[in-house]
């Protein structure tokens, strides 16, 4: 699963930050936020983990370089991404993610800045092996499974509950040695995943389906590439009844929530709890003594990773010692006793056939390779990314050219450059196009500063289609059954012109697109009607407003509460809330601006979208731009409820304590590792009574 890093900021210098770091930021965060999407929300990456570590890697040191640019609303403080299938589930204890390890020289320096927190005591390390599935959480209460969820964001994931009471190595119920008492609740972390063996049934099985659909007249059905993807979609089946046709896996390797638990002193000893109630641990966990073991014992398994039964690619190291683990605490989104270490991406050569250039919402011109097929990680590939117009001038590929092709997790893969001694003489090099391979022929243009080759005609029709796959997109409004296929056809039809124009289609239309019968007609239309009272937040992200993610609109929508309001609002105004920054409200007015958008806002408003579902807070804004940190449980307030109260005044509550913290709230049974943080940086410490008049004044007690 693709993992994230995370940055602690300490005290630094302020500078004035140029405009061009600005806009370079948004636009790497916009493509993270894109990338995010398409892993964690759609199951369908477009990136290989290795290209996203680049983009990732590139924004985190944009952010070390200009702190003064950072917010919670950056990728970087943020684990994955929130999807919207099924009922949301918050996490008692957050998801944390993992900060990686690329090669030895990143573990060692892991390793060194671990023994210096512990003031170099000997340390253990647990060593597991990095599961390629979805991370999921399953909740015990006095033995019986209650509920299980998805990462999701690390804050917020997906009820998937009845899915996962199929997956038959999951205990239902767990039972407890004679004499042993069950824990009052345990919530116990792992991997799911589809092994390679139930993958390569699932994967025959579909391709069969698919000549019989061939021979009866119909379409063929998409097969997952690998099997993550196969495992991530068949846990996230809106019919479990499927899900547990798929045979899917688990093994657990962590615990979250707990009540009534022995107090472990190892990670070891809590596994072997969960082995003892039933839980599938991995055989191939091992306890070493140093990072040269550790070393030898990650490249053991790279080098034998497909002879496991299941897919791989990397290991995860922790600190077997959990009070050591206390010690050492938390970044703002990840452990510092614990790190994964990533394998190096497989590599193939192949035949560049030819350079072809796809077309986005925005106009971008996305250049992809045309590859004669090769098999990557157990998948055949015939395209890869070439990311942009500069990437292929620096990479300097050729159609003709035997390229490197890397695959990194099992995803789309990208061109790592030309085998230059295998090059043919005399070979042309490939020049971008000056046009839109659409009918309309409009000019292909790089806006300076920018790194991205647009269409600058906002007629373009694929622009158009992508513009009605991204509204209906699970992130957006979730419309089941309009997907990439349905919008090709609507288009060609003329029936869609614009996300409007969805609203406005009839039974009759429909009946006309082929593979379309009375039944699946009505299935649509539901949906499409149904979408109407998505939140106010989802409608926001689904107009792709450019820079405008679904951070930022949950914010728009909470401190606005209706698309109206919004559509009112000043840049200035808009430029207040917390989270949004000083590009957004810009592209926000110059999309409202627009006559042909406002339009679309026409229809949606005579179709009777729902233009404001969201409660305004009537608390007073007196925490605006105040990073209020809260630890332990403050007497009167759930963790949530403490949370909530901060940012319903405009203030933040991010997970750990910095130089930018105003002030950490202490309730009973604080966490060590922020007390220390905010004595050592001089952070002021507050109990319930100071907290109670910070939210009523804003203001520290005297």
């Amino acid at each position: 699963m693709r993992r994230r890093l995370a940055h602690d900021f300490g005290k630094v210098s302020v500078m004035s930050v140029p405009e061009k770091i600005r806009q370079t930021a948004s636009e790497l965060r916009a493509a993270i936020a894109h990338h995010n999407d398409l892993y964690h929300g759609k199951d369908s990456p477009e990136i290989s983990d290795a290209a996203f570590d680049e983009i990732l890697r590139k924004l985190v040191e944009l952010e070390i370089k200009y702190p003064e640019i950072v917010d919670d609303a950056s990728p970087t403080q943020i684990i994955g991404a929130g999807t919207a299938t099924f009922d949301p589930v918050t996490h008692r204890v957050p998801m944390t993610s993992l900060d990686n390890a690329m090669d030895v020289s990143e573990l060692q320096a892991w390793g060194e800045r671990a023994a210096k927190g512990l003031n170099n005591v000997a340390m253990q390390f647990a060593c597991e092996l990095k599961i390629d599935g979805l991370a999921l959480s399953i909740r015990y209460e006095n033995g019986e499974l209650v509920q299980a969820a998805t990462r999701g964001d690390g804050k917020v994931g997906e009820d998937v509950t009845a899915n996962v009471r199929t997956i038959g190595v999951i205990p239902k119920k767990l039972s407890a040695k004679s004499g042993t008492k069950l824990p009052t609740v345990l919530e116990v972390r792992g991997e799911v995943y589809m092994s390679i063996a139930a993958f390569e049934k699932f994967r025959d099985a579909k391709l069969r389906e698919n000549e019989k659909r061939v021979q009866d007249g119909k379409k063929p059905e998409s097969v997952p590439a690998n099997p993550r993807n196969a495992g991530a979609g068949s846990l996230r089946q809106k019919n479990a009844q499927v899900t547990a046709t798929r045979e899917l896996s688990f093994w657990a390797y962590q615990l979250g929530e707990v009540v009534g638990v022995p107090n472990f002193a190892t990670h070891l000893q809590a596994l072997e709890f969960l082995r003892s109630l039933g839980f599938p641990i991995n055989p191939e966990v091992k306890t070493l003594s140093s990072l040269t073991e550790v070393v030898e014992f990650c490249q053991q398994w790279e080098a034998n990773r497909h002879g496991l039964n299941y897919e791989i690619d990397g290991v995860v190291v922790k600190l077997d010692d959990l009070a050591q683990r206390e010690q050492l605490g938390f970044t703002s989104r990840a452990p510092r006793w614990a790190i994964a270490v990533k394998f190096a991406p497989e590599e193939r050569n192949t035949l560049l056939k030819d350079i072809s250039v796809s077309i986005g919402r925005t106009g971008r011109a996305t250049p992809f390779a045309v590859l004669e097929p090769v098999v990557l990680s157990g998948s055949t590939v015939s395209m890869a990314t070439l990311h942009n117009r500069e990437q292929v001038q620096l990479k300097d590929v050729r159609p003709g050219d035997t390229v490197v092709v890397r695959k990194a997790g099992d995803v789309i893969p990208e061109v790592v450059g030309p085998v230059l001694a295998l090059r043919p003489k005399n070979l042309k090099a490939w020049k971008f196009p000056t046009t839109c391979v659409c009918d309309l022929k409009s000019k292909l243009v790089q806006v300076e500063g920018e790194s991205d080759t647009r269409c600058v005609e906002p007629e373009c029709p694929f622009q158009r289609d992508q513009r009605i796959i991204h509204f209906a997109s699970r992130g957006a409004m979730d419309i089941e059954g309009l997907g990439e296929k349905t919008v090709f056809a609507l288009s060609d039809k003329n029936f869609v012109t614009d996300i409007g124009d969805l609203y406005s289609l009839t039974l009759e239309k429909l009946l006309q697109l082929d593979g379309f019968a009375e039944l699946s007609a009505k299935n649509l239309l539901t949906a499409i009607n149904g979408s109407k009272s998505r939140p106010l937040a989802k409608l926001l992200v689904g107009l792709g407003i450019k820079n405008l993610g679904p951070a930022a609109a949950e914010s728009l929508a909470r401190r606005f509460g209706s698309l109206d309001a919004i559509i009112a609002a000043t840049p200035e105004q808009l430029s207040e809330i917390d989270g949004v920054g000083e590009v957004i409200p810009k592209k926000i007015t110059e999309w409202f601006a627009d006559k042909t958008h406002m339009a679309i806002i026409k229809k949606f408003r005579a179709a009777g979208v729902e233009f404001g579902n969201v409660a305004l807070s009537n608390a007073p804004q007196n925490l605006v731009g105040k990073a209020v940190v809260v630890t332990g449980t403050v007497e009167g307030f759930s963790r949530e409820g403490a949370q909530e109260a901060i940012t319903s005044r405009g203030g933040k509550s991010p997970g750990s304590v910095s130089a930018k913290t105003y002030a950490l709230v202490v309730g009973a049974e604080p966490g060590v590792s922020k007390l220390s943080k905010a004595q050592e940086l001089g952070i002021p410490i507050i109990e319930v009574a100071g907290f109670l008049k910070l939210l009523e004044t804003g203001e520290l007690p005297g």
